[in-house]
């Protein structure tokens, strides 16, 4: 896949390995996204959990956002695909939320995964996080949800 432009975002994939594209997103995220995005406070990525972030392969596959006149990153999608599903997780910096970077990813996203077989997407939700469930909803023909301790395990059938 090659970079898009879709409503006023530049999308392109993340290349395997660049930890850098990752880090500079994450360091754009304060400590309510973090706390919100990874279930608690975290202040930095360690090297092994960026690395597993910025994998891209068969089954992993990672969309970053980019707006005019920023040159780095407002957003980042990915999934993991596990047979027919995909585990899936968003983030958008904090100065860019409510502006439809989360929106367009979880849609392009969508489209990409819809294209390769996946028909589900399945995400762990932070129970105060009502900015994910909105984007989970927005790509969603059925939708089932379970408690699993703090968190809220969403299995999203993807529209068709």
């Amino acid at each position: 896949m090659q970079s898009r432009y879709v409503t006023g975002i530049t999308i392109r994939p993340l290349r395997n390995g660049d930890t850098e594209t990752v880090a500079a997103l994450f360091d754009r995220l304060g400590d309510g996204s973090r706390e919100k995005r990874f279930c608690g406070g975290k202040r930095r990525l360690s090297d092994a959990e960026l690395a597993s972030l910025a994998r891209v392969d068969a089954d992993h596959h990672v969309l970053v956002a980019y707006l005019a006149g920023d040159r780095d990153p407002v957003g980042i999608a990915r999934l993991a695909r596990v047979n027919g599903a995909a585990e899936v997780a968003f983030e958008v910096a904090d100065e860019y939320q409510g502006r439809g970077v989360g929106s367009t990813l979880v849609r392009e996203l969508a489209a990409d995964a819809r294209a390769v077989g996946i028909s589900e997407f399945v995400a762990m939700v932070c129970r105060d996080n009502p900015g994910a469930v909105a984007l989970l909803k927005q790509v969603a023909k059925s939708l089932q949800v379970t408690w699993r301790g703090r968190e809220r395990e969403f299995v999203v059938g993807l529209e068709t």
